[in-house]
């Protein structure tokens, strides 16, 4: 197992130079021999350090990786929050994992985000999985998918209806904000979608 690299630190003024910008999706290289995306992670919207760092999920607070190496998601550690190398890249697209986000643009705090953004993000998203044809979609964040698709009542776990022909599963945002989860219920709640997709195998 290669060493993370350190995480390198921030200033406000830094990371404050990152607002608005945008992070490319993690998917599938183009050309021969390029795995599927079988589990298409959804995030709200990038932050400033996952901008500065072109990185998803990416500040030192987020539990996202730690929470897919505990569950077996990934067969490696990644320290986000210095950048990703190109072997961890390829690592997670060797496992069929792909990343995006509702939202492209960089802010501080997710609630800074309009409706109308949210929504809009949604559409976006439909077209992004009729393109990559996941097995499975995980958006992680009940509150910004009631509010991208109009789904008042949806609550964490698998939603009763396909979406663009992959299954659907809201799960747990990974932020340090969400003090009612841990990496290890994260973990659980990421395995689900994960065994579903055939990323990991199903239970016994």
């Amino acid at each position: 197992m290669s060493t993370p690299a350190r995480s390198r630190g921030f200033t406000r003024v830094e990371l404050e130079s990152f607002r608005d910008a945008e992070v490319p999706d993690l998917l599938p290289l183009e050309g021969a021999g390029a795995v599927p995306v079988l589990l298409l992670f959804v995030g709200i919207n990038p932050g400033l350090w996952t901008a500065a760092t072109q990185t998803h999920f990416a500040h030192p607070a987020n539990r996202f990786y730690p929470a897919l190496l505990e569950a077996g998601i990934l067969e490696r550690g990644v320290d986000p929050a210095a950048g990703m190398t190109m072997e961890d890249r390829q690592h997670l697209r060797s496992r069929g994992i792909g990343i995006t986000n509702l939202v492209r643009r960089a802010t501080a705090r997710a609630d800074e985000l309009s409706a109308a953004e949210l929504r809009q993000g949604g559409e976006r998203l439909r077209a992004t999985v009729r393109r990559v044809r996941p097995r499975v979609v995980a958006v992680a964040g009940v509150t910004a998918y009631r509010s991208a698709f109009g789904v008042r009542h949806a609550s964490v776990g698998e939603q009763p209806e396909p979406f663009e022909g992959a299954r659907l599963w809201v799960v747990p945002n990974p932020s340090g904000l969400n003090a009612h989860e841990t990496v290890a219920t994260l973990a659980r709640a990421y395995a689900e979608p994960a065994r579903a997709a055939g990323v990991l195998p199903p239970l016994a």
